[in-house]
């Protein structure tokens, strides 16, 4: 029967491959009009999405979990609006590995 790897060889495999939040990513057009061209960690991606959200003021007034997209959020979700737990669906879509 095989071995189930020790805590320190599985940690120590985890942090050669490094956190995939913490890897850049390249955004697409259409996303770099919103958080810029330079490649990102995801986690920051979504940072810069929600500054851009908040900055315009598009949540929705009755219900902030929805975000009513503008012209250029509405090139990344691919209609009028979404949920914030949609969000991160729609912008892995305009992701690539940098």
């Amino acid at each position: 029967m095989a071995k189930a790897p020790s805590k320190a060889t599985a940690d120590k495999g985890a942090s050669a491959r490094g956190n995939a939040l913490q890897q850049p990513v390249q955004p697409s057009k259409d996303l770099a009009e919103i958080v810029g061209n330079d490649p990102l960690p995801r986690s920051e991606v979504v940072k810069k999405t929600w500054d851009y959200i908040k900055k315009h003021n598009l949540q929705d007034d009755k219900d902030k979990r929805t975000i009513n997209a503008d012209a250029k959020l509405e090139k990344i979700f691919g209609k009028k609006s979404a949920t914030m737990f949609e969000m991160n669906k729609h912008i892995s879509a305009h992701l690539s590995k940098a």
